[in-house]
């Protein structure tokens, strides 16, 4: 029998409670609401799928919540016009905090944005939202699980894994050897993460001329001889990386975990729709 405890997703209205410019690229949008004593966040790089309105909406279109069947109403909610149904997305959660009950998520922000970027540019307190997350702590939708004999960790992600990799870097216990590579596009977006690891960044500032992400690690000497690596963002670069970390390096495709967030020409409804395995 299925109880509400058990249930590892559900969906949580919300509202906008405050947003935080964080530098040109980078948005932080604070979440609340009455259901939120059941959010239960893994950390590192949970994510969650967001469902905002469409443009000309108060709040997101969806079909009744009332029910722990997540799986029919997102049949239902795909049921309904691709024009009116609310715009899904998927996002980290940056953090949660209690007492208040309140959750952080940052957008990675430009001109050309689609729905999301601009939905992020023009939330304002009050703004209604669903979110698709986490009920229980451990699950499925936290992805950054290295191996009990990983000796050090590997990072990259760019603008669009930044909130993940920063929180993955606090997560990380002291002393741990770490080599991030974060890619902005920006001197100013850069933000200094805090960590105990014993970690070594290098900032890709795109509009420095910075090399490429390739380039920048085919020529760091990488920590530990049981490695794992985590790698976030654009998913031409991320597949160039997990194929030089592999082939070239000599690690384990299992102590590799890559996640394409977005690729260069494709919307996400798009990317999703693409073969598995083509992130």
């Amino acid at each position: 029998m299925t109880t509400a405890e058990s249930v590892p997703f559900r969906f949580f209205p919300l509202q906008v409670t405050r947003t935080r410019r964080l530098g040109p690229s980078l948005v932080r949008v604070t979440f609340t609401g009455g259901g939120l004593d059941r959010f239960a966040s893994g950390g590192r790089d949970q994510s969650l799928s967001l469902f905002l309105p469409r443009a000309g909406r108060r709040e997101p279109l969806l079909p009744p919540l009332d029910t722990d069947d997540i799986y029919a109403v997102l049949g239902a909610w795909r049921a309904l016009p691709d024009d009116e149904r609310a715009v899904m997305r998927s996002y980290t959660v940056r953090e949660q905090r209690r007492s208040p009950d309140e959750v952080d998520v940052d957008f990675a922000v430009h001109a050309d944005g689609g729905p999301a970027c601009r939905w992020a540019l023009a939330a304002a307190e009050g703004d209604r939202v669903v979110v698709l997350g986490p009920a229980v702590a451990d699950n499925t939708a936290v992805r950054f699980r290295p191996p009990a004999d990983a000796d050090a960790v590997v990072l990259w992600a760019d603008e669009t894994a930044l909130p993940a990799a920063s929180a993955i870097l606090e997560s990380l216990p002291a002393g741990l050897p770490v080599r991030a590579f974060l890619e902005v596009p920006c001197a100013a977006d850069v933000l200094e993460p805090v960590t105990a690891a014993k970690a070594e960044l290098t900032w890709l500032v795109r509009e420095d001329g910075a090399p490429s992400a390739l380039e920048a690690v085919r020529a760091a000497e990488l920590p530990g001889a049981l490695p794992y690596a985590w790698l976030a963002g654009e998913s031409g670069s991320v597949k160039a990386l997990r194929r030089h970390l592999v082939g070239e390096r000599g690690l384990d495709r299992r102590r590799v975990t890559f996640v394409g967030y977005w690729r260069r020409g494709l919307s996400e409804d798009a990317l999703r729709e693409a073969p598995e395995g083509d992130a």
